[in-house]
């Protein structure tokens, strides 16, 4: 079987991690780049494919099979529009838009053609996540009672430099990483339906917050917190926890996840798992039966790019629909709202 041609709209750092990726693909091969900065040239010639400057370009001279839009938040609209109207299957980076209203748009056109969109929430892909979303569906834990979460980490200030969009409004540490956090938080807890948060702008002062404080209560009554902040100088984020991505220094004792029922406690990325020996005999006075829960790691990047090709060949759906990544983005819009307003932001259940 031949591979799947893919090409990458986008050069920059998400985009250049595709790349390294598709060059170990077993299924799957970059076939292209897309992207009109001067930066992009070396970038192709190194990975030594084609460079096109626009998506038109890019599909009247080397139509792939699928195209990955690693692009700024502010083109994912337009160019997902694009892509789905010359019924060109894509993998769109999260998020799905900058707001809901313009995320609407492209949900309503996978309705009305059943266009192959499959959205960049990696770590749903992340057997870390798939083994955690296990335990919590077996009842181990008993009935979820809280979630607490974290995403502090420090960001240099070159990363802003590099692309001065992050630090606009339509970016910022909620739209490029909260999101990722609320796609998990649905995944292990279920449905959001009411948030309250406070933000700042205090240390670095751009249009974007760097630090949040936020309060959730799910579906099913659990309540949750989770502290968000790309000027804190801390570990406990996804990144620097998990050992998935390489790039980042790995702290492997600590924890940005604490998910509680009331049989136990279940923390991620290090599954340890604490849970009392009989329901019925439960105190604070008892010992815990501890544990930790055994998994193999791998990569959710190149499991991603695995299932694309999956979704090209039509062999799968999307395990991340446009419709999931704009319910990610409604709850990220809310939290949004509620640091301006600090009201508590309702939300209809999925």
């Amino acid at each position: 079987m031949s591979k799947i041609r893919i090409a990458i709209a986008g050069a920059g750092l998400i985009g250049q991690a595709h790349i390294k990726v598709l060059g170990n693909c077993p299924s799957c091969r970059l076939s292209a780049i897309v992207d009109p900065s001067p930066a992009a040239i070396d970038v192709a010639a190194k990975a030594g494919v084609p460079l096109y400057k626009t998506i038109d370009d890019l599909l009247v001279t080397n139509r792939p099979d699928g195209l990955i839009l690693a692009t700024p938040n502010q083109l994912h609209v337009s160019q997902a529009l694009q892509c789905m109207e010359a019924n060109l299957p894509i993998l769109l980076e999260k998020p799905i838009a900058t707001t809901v209203a313009e995320g609407e748009k492209i949900v309503a056109m996978v309705a009305a053609t059943g266009a192959k969109v499959l959205i960049g929430h990696h770590r749903a892909h992340s057997p870390i996540m798939a083994k955690a979303k296990e335990v919590v569906d077996s009842g181990m834990l008993g009935r979820l009672v809280a979630f607490m979460g974290s995403a502090t980490f420090f960001k240099p200030d070159h990363y802003f430099v590099d692309a001065p969009w992050r630090k606009e409004l339509g970016a910022g540490p909620f739209l490029i990483n909260m999101i990722h956090e609320v796609h998990n938080l649905r995944m292990l807890c279920g449905d959001i339906v009411a948030v309250q948060a406070f933000g700042s702008h205090t240390i670095r002062g751009y249009a974007v917050e760097d630090t949040v404080a936020i309060n959730l209560r799910f579906a099913n009554g659990a309540l949750g917190t989770f502290m968000l902040s790309d000027t804190a100088a801390s570990a406990r984020s996804w990144e620097q926890t998990s050992q998935e991505n390489k790039s980042y220094a790995s702290c492997d004792d600590e924890d940005c996840y604490v998910i509680t029922g009331t049989n136990g406690t279940l923390s991620v990325p290090t599954m340890r798992l604490k849970t009392y020996p009989r329901s019925e005999d439960r105190s604070w006075w008892k010992a815990f039966d501890t544990s930790v829960v055994s998994m193999v790691l791998d990569d959710p990047l190149k499991l991603q790019i695995e299932h694309f090709g999956a979704v090209i060949r039509g062999e799968a759906q999307p395990l991340v629909s446009a419709f999931d990544g704009l319910q990610n983005l409604h709850v990220t819009e809310a939290i949004i709202e509620s640091t301006k307003t600090g009201q508590i932001v309702a939300l209809n259940a999925t």
